[in-house]
């Protein structure tokens, strides 16, 4: 395990490194539309206030050498599909292709399949142009399930959304 990196809860001193790496068209082009741009004092206010309340924790800060440099969570699935669970994640862009993610992804699959044992399958939808997520869900033994074509929109442009999965016996 890398100890430089650590998956901790979003704390409200916590703002103003939000507001800034966040506010970034590079993240936000790559993300859910829910993710503001451009990205605010009072978007990372609600966000933390959303992350206070979670028990158990799904949603965390990622901190690498005692520096918030990101976000990672888990959207956990009811009904049907309680089974499952879906990661996110984004990285601040000074901070990328230092094998943070890549740290990050496997730590909250671990967490995931410790403190959520109905979860069987961790899943995540990775926008076509974003190979760098691609390399980072396959370092940590998610395998391409599927490529749902022309299945969003993002910036006016279609794009193939690809589904990553690993389960809980991989």
């Amino acid at each position: 395990m890398d100890k430089r990196i650590l998956l901790r809860p979003w704390r409200r001193n916590d703002l103003r490194i939000l507001t800034q790496l966040a506010n970034n068209f590079n993240i936000w082009v790559n993300l859910r539309d829910r993710m503001p741009h451009p990205y605010n004092t009072r978007h990372a206010e609600a966000f933390i206030a959303y992350c206070e309340k979670q028990k158990p924790i799904h949603v965390f800060a990622i901190e690498c050498e005692d520096e918030v440099v990101g976000s990672i969570g888990l959207e956990l699935k009811d009904d049907v599909y309680r089974i499952s669970a879906e990661i996110g994640y984004w990285i601040g862009e000074p901070y990328w292709g230092k094998g943070i993610a890549t740290e990050a992804v496997r730590q909250i699959t671990d967490y995931c399949f410790r403190e959520f044992p109905l979860i069987i399958r961790l899943y995540a939808e990775v926008f076509e142009n974003n190979k760098a997520s691609m390399k980072v869900l396959e370092k940590n033994g998610f395998h391409m399930e599927g490529i749902r074509q022309k299945a969003l929109i993002k910036n006016k442009i279609i794009l193939n959304d690809w589904v990553w999965v690993k389960f809980r016996e991989d």
